[in-house]
């Protein structure tokens, strides 16, 4: 075994049995994915759990918005680059996280690499017939005055890569991501528009934009002549590193693109972290949590058409007390309301606790270890058989969260008024 790879392992343990005290995956679940084949045996694939999860769902109309498109840039294409600090000894946090992410996406290092996250993603694919993935391209961080800084990123995947890769298979769609800081920025919206692109993908803490900056407003102008919603993270992030703008996650900075007319789908519906209330002037700005100021923003008539939330990820140990409860009885935002998996972060097995969610009171015990299970083989599956079995006080996520399609296929807006 490498260095570099022991010493990650090393300090994943570490980390896991620091916190033992509030999973449930040492010794019940283990540490790390198995990767089994993403074929299911017949006890899980037809168990209720599962079967009465996907029997009301039209599937044609099921995209998954959210999954990240990775490898190990072992192409040269220039479509897939590292930065090379996840490999150092003297970054451990973000060595540490490669090796969880290309466990979770069954990838190992070398050759093969990027062949083998796209094998794997589309047999993940297979056992749901119709559900699609949207792919995440992801661009560079940027500085202030435009200028390309490989240093503040973590990683990279080209717009022209991933629309290359979802041009294999009908089951595959592409979102594009593009700084708005470019001096071409317009252009590649363009360019990707013109190939198929169902959206942008910006990650503000990581890429190093401000949403609310007035240079963002011939960008949104050509989103909105061009129909592409804004896929947009929102809260902290702790995924990937470098950025170093925690403060641009707070999702009140995109009242900016929504005043622009753009559609804004706000990734994880903003459940981690703490934000500057600014919708009170002056220096009195409390602080809330980004969750209570992203459902104000939902609940605001001046963005009923254009607001949407992104419940990937709300299952995560670290954003379910928050955000679960909340999301599940506001059957008012149901209908915006869109699912995506947040893969392979899907199929990390620490982040999510089947003890927590009984313990929350949002799943029947019964169905927990089967759907449980589900993780081990195909992450993808278990995230919407989880979600589909979540229950508070009688409330549920409908059908219309999962099937997110008519978001990205109508470009003319307003979907519900």
């Amino acid at each position: 075994m490498k260095r570099r790879t022991f010493l990650s392992l090393l300090t994943v343990a570490a980390a896991g049995g620091a916190l033992w005290w509030q999973r449930d995956w040492l010794p019940v679940r283990g540490l790390s994915n198995p990767c089994l084949t993403a074929g299911l045996p017949v006890k899980l694939a037809e168990h209720p759990a599962v079967a009465e999860a996907l029997a009301d769902l039209d599937m044609t109309k099921v995209w998954d918005c959210h999954v990240h498109l990775l490898g190990t840039g072992d192409k040269e294409t220039g479509g897939v680059w590292i930065n090379p600090v996840m490999d150092s000894m003297r970054h451990p946090i973000q060595a540490m996280q490669k090796q969880l992410y290309l466990n979770a996406s069954c990838v190992t290092e070398g050759e093969g690499g990027d062949e083998g996250f796209i094998q794997r993603l589309i047999a993940l694919s297979e056992p749901v017939s119709g559900m699609r993935l949207m792919l995440l391209a992801f661009d560079y961080n940027y500085d202030d005055r435009g200028r390309r800084r490989p240093e503040r990123s973590t990683f990279y995947i080209s717009n022209a890569y991933a629309q290359s890769v979802a041009a294999r298979d009908e089951r595959l769609e592409w979102v594009c991501s593009v700084h708005p800081y470019r001096e071409d920025a317009v252009e590649a919206l363009e360019w990707a528009a013109a190939r198929g692109a169902r959206a942008v993908k910006w990650l503000p803490p990581a890429m190093g934009m401000d949403p609310s900056s007035p240079r963002c407003d011939p960008f949104y102008q050509s989103m909105q002549r061009l129909g592409l919603p804004l896929l947009t993270h929102g809260g902290d992030e702790l995924a990937v590193q470098g950025g170093g703008h925690q403060n641009f996650g707070n999702p009140l900075l995109l009242r900016r693109p929504l005043e622009n007319g753009v559609r804004v789908i706000v990734a994880h519906c903003a459940s981690q972290g703490i934000g500057r209330d600014l919708q009170h002037s002056g220096k009195s700005q409390p602080e809330r949590s980004n969750f209570s100021l992203f459902m104000d923003m939902m609940r605001d008539s001046a963005y009923s058409g254009l607001l949407y939330g992104d419940i990937s990820a709300t299952t995560q140990l670290n954003r379910a007390p928050e955000a679960l409860r909340s999301l599940l009885q506001a059957e008012d935002l149901h209908h915006r309301l869109l699912n995506g998996s947040d893969y392979p972060l899907a199929g990390i097995l620490p982040l999510f606790s089947q003890s927590q969610l009984e313990g929350l009171g949002l799943l029947d015990p019964e169905m927990a270890t089967v759907i449980f299970e589900l993780q081990k083989y195909n992450p993808l599956l278990f995230d919407l058989v989880l979600k589909r079995n979540l229950r508070w006080q009688g409330h549920r996520f409908p059908g219309a969260v999962f099937e997110t399609s008519p978001v990205f296929l109508n470009r003319t807006g307003d979907l519900y008024g």
